[in-house]
């Protein structure tokens, strides 16, 4: 700590300083399932096999048969991904840039491998760069925020991470609930939403057809 900066909370309060890491650590768990089922499942019942396996090395424009990244889809990787730096940067302060960058980097590829292997989505190049500058973008949030609180930076992430755990939760739960979904697996290939979908049956067919 170089001269006339103010004391960080740990040194001021060596009480707290553990409290707030715990609760850093256990809100970036409850983070990283959301991202993983958002990710893989999209909030649906997980579910295994029945999406085509395809890997796309193009990022954002069509090739191989495979259409253009969609811009919904890239701004929502990316918003994903910001809390992703902030974590990181709260959590390893004394890390460089770069090597967070190559956390979410590691940590996006891995979904991408997830979703081939079990196949319940494509890999695309796109997410990866996508992913990584959304946690280079949640860096460099925190850094503007660090500039501007100082010492209380941890306790006011700490607060802001509880409330959009909280407010994510809610949403996921009030999305489940919904009838709305974004995806599953083809119709009679698995446990997705058309799977659950009712259809008429051969009574109800032929009374209509009369």
């Amino acid at each position: 700590m170089s001269l006339g900066e103010p004391a960080p909370p740990a040194a001021r309060h060596p009480r707290r300083a553990p409290r707030a890491r715990t609760a850093l650590v256990l809100l970036f768990v409850v983070y990283l399932a959301l991202l993983a089922w958002i990710v893989l499942w999209k909030l649906d019942v997980p579910w295994v096999g029945g999406a085509r396996r395809t890997v796309k090395l193009v990022p954002f424009v069509a090739a191989g048969g495979d259409g253009a990244s969609q811009p919904v889809e890239v701004v929502t990787n990316l918003v994903l991904f910001v809390p992703f730096g902030i974590y990181l940067g709260v959590l390893a302060p004394a890390w460089r840039w770069w090597k967070a960058a190559g956390v979410v980097a590691g940590a996006s590829l891995g979904l991408e491998v997830a979703q081939y292997v079990l196949g319940v989505g494509s890999a695309d190049v796109t997410d990866l760069v996508v992913n990584a500058a959304g946690g280079l973008a949640g860096l460099g949030l925190l850094a503007l925020v660090r500039r501007r609180l100082g010492s209380r930076t941890a306790a006011v992430v700490v607060r802001a991470c509880a409330a959009g755990t909280v407010v994510a939760l809610l949403a996921s739960a009030a999305f489940v609930a919904s009838p709305v979904r974004l995806g599953g697996p083809p119709p009679g290939d698995g446990p997705g939403p058309a799977r659950r979908l009712e259809r008429p049956s051969a009574h109800r067919e032929t009374s209509v057809s009369r």
